[in-house]
């Protein structure tokens, strides 16, 4: 009789067992599952805040790439229109590698995803709805698009 009841206390210990191994296992998964999206929680929130600092430097950016355009030519080879172009290059670059890419505009066909048209034109020469002029820089960051292209468009009479 003792071995019958050592067999059946055997029995209920391994089945015991089998449930806290098999809610250890469930719970190390839920966990895993937990920490996955987490990071991806985290993930989110980096990008939400390096595109939020991107979005507030573009308009230094965009001071930047007027005052090169308008350097008068005097001064275009002086140590100080090089050092401040170098910085905006330098800003640049450090944008790029953040994943920030400029959208292409002029010459190309307006996409209303990309680009915010302030004026149309009437111009025959050109096709109906191409951009012919760029009057704000657009952006993507990580091929989403932060910021628009504010360009003018042609029209056909």
């Amino acid at each position: 009789m003792e071995k019958k009841d050592s067999k059946k206390e055997l029995e209920k210990c391994k089945k015991q067992s089998e449930e806290y191994l098999s809610g250890w296992q469930r719970t190390k998964a839920d966990f895993e599952n937990y920490k996955k999206r987490q990071a991806k929680v985290f993930n989110e929130l980096d990008q939400m805040a390096n595109q939020n600092l991107i979005l507030e430097i573009l308009p230094t950016l965009d001071a930047f790439k007027s005052a090169g355009q308008h350097l008068p030519e005097e001064l275009k080879n002086s140590e100080w229109a090089k050092g401040i172009l170098q910085i905006k290059n330098q800003l640049e670059s450090l944008l790029n590698e953040k994943g920030l890419e400029e959208i292409k505009s002029v010459g190309e066909i307006f996409n209303p995803n990309l680009h915010e048209a302030v004026e149309k034109v009437e111009l025959e020469n050109k096709k109906e709805n191409e951009i012919i002029e760029e009057v704000q820089k657009g952006y993507l960051l990580n091929q989403q698009v932060i910021r628009t292209a504010k360009v003018k468009i042609t029209c056909l009479n």
